[in-house]
């Protein structure tokens, strides 16, 4: 039997994933990771990115909003990406993760490293620089980010309980985030991240429309779109400015104008907390270099020592 010189590569490939598939265990993340093995990584996300971004800028955000929701459920280790089979749930159907996208676009960037160095980039690694380059292109900061996450071979659906909700008070908050070695500073600083995007009126409907804590003209407006005990409703802005990376999420803070529940708990009880917001709400490059440390510091999150990993030839499904 013979093999022509394209079946071989394949083989090798599969051979190749199978030795790279492993368990989870504890090395440190690099910036140079990849400088030996796939030294362009970095250009071709950024490529990919800017022209995904320059076709649809929506795309920034939504890239950055992936990124925090595969952290934050099972580590960062790309579960959220895999879709679901007759064996495992997809994290992608869970309550919280419906309205996630950008999919694609890590399809697109894994397609062009499994060409230029097969079997080597991590999605994970993938998502963690499409969102730092997404944060960038919407005029915010930029950072090493270090490498070196495997790709989970195991999905939990109901990891994604594991977020933070829009009804979320400050102590449930910090709670949440101190469970993944993030402290208050972190999570006040990574919540800036709604200083882009937009959110569902299913997440907002409550705190429009009960009146509380919230500046009455900021609600009037809110509610043209999101009525109470309306089933519909459309999406909001979280800031005027949805593409553009600024500290303007915090000065909304100080006028009673965040939107969700979870947004302005951040503000008005007083004390210490106060006082950071109202520092990121003057100091806007206090505020951009408090974010990527904390994105560093999120993007470290790792799943269980226990969870079977390995570098995923195509996102969407394990190596088999």
């Amino acid at each position: 039997m013979s093999f022509s010189k394209g079946s071989w590569v394949a083989l090798g490939l599969v051979l190749f994933a199978a030795l790279v598939s492993s368990v989870n265990g504890d090395h440190k993340l690099s910036a140079r990771y990849y400088d030996k093995t796939c030294p362009n990584v970095q250009r071709v996300v950024r490529t990919v990115m800017a022209n995904k971004v320059a076709g649809d800028p929506t795309v920034a955000p939504a890239l950055l909003r992936l990124f925090f929701h595969d952290c934050f459920a099972n580590g960062c280790d790309a579960s959220i990406l895999l879709d679901s089979t007759p064996f495992s749930e997809s994290e992608k159907d869970a309550v919280p993760n419906t309205s996630v996208r950008g999919y694609e676009v890590i399809d697109e960037i894994k397609s062009v490293l499994e060409h230029d160095c097969p079997a080597t980039v991590s999605c994970s690694d993938i998502i963690a620089l499409a969102s730092r380059d997404a944060v960038g292109m919407l005029g915010g900061p930029s950072w090493r980010m270090p490498l070196g996450r495997k790709d989970s071979r195991t999905a939990d659906m109901y990891g994604a309980e594991n977020l933070p909700t829009p009804h979320d008070n400050f102590t449930a908050l910090v709670s949440t985030f101190r469970e993944r070695g993030l402290n208050a500073r972190d999570m006040t600083a990574l919540s800036g991240a709604h200083t882009v995007g937009m959110a569902n009126c299913e997440n907002y409907r409550d705190r429009v429309n009960d009146n509380v804590d919230i500046d009455a003209s900021f609600a009037e407006t809110r509610r043209k779109t999101c009525p109470a005990g309306d089933s519909e409703g459309g999406m909001a802005p979280f800031v005027q400015t949805p593409l553009r990376f600024d500290n303007a999420y915090y000065k909304d803070l100080i006028a009673r104008r965040g939107l969700l529940s979870s947004d302005q708990a951040l503000y008005g009880a007083g004390g210490r907390q106060d006082a950071l917001v109202e520092m990121y709400s003057k100091k806007g490059e206090m505020f951009t270099r408090d974010f990527a440390k904390a994105m560093v510091k999120m993007g470290n999150i790792s799943p269980s020592e226990k969870t079977p990993v390995e570098v995923r030839l195509n996102c969407r499904m394990v190596n088999w």
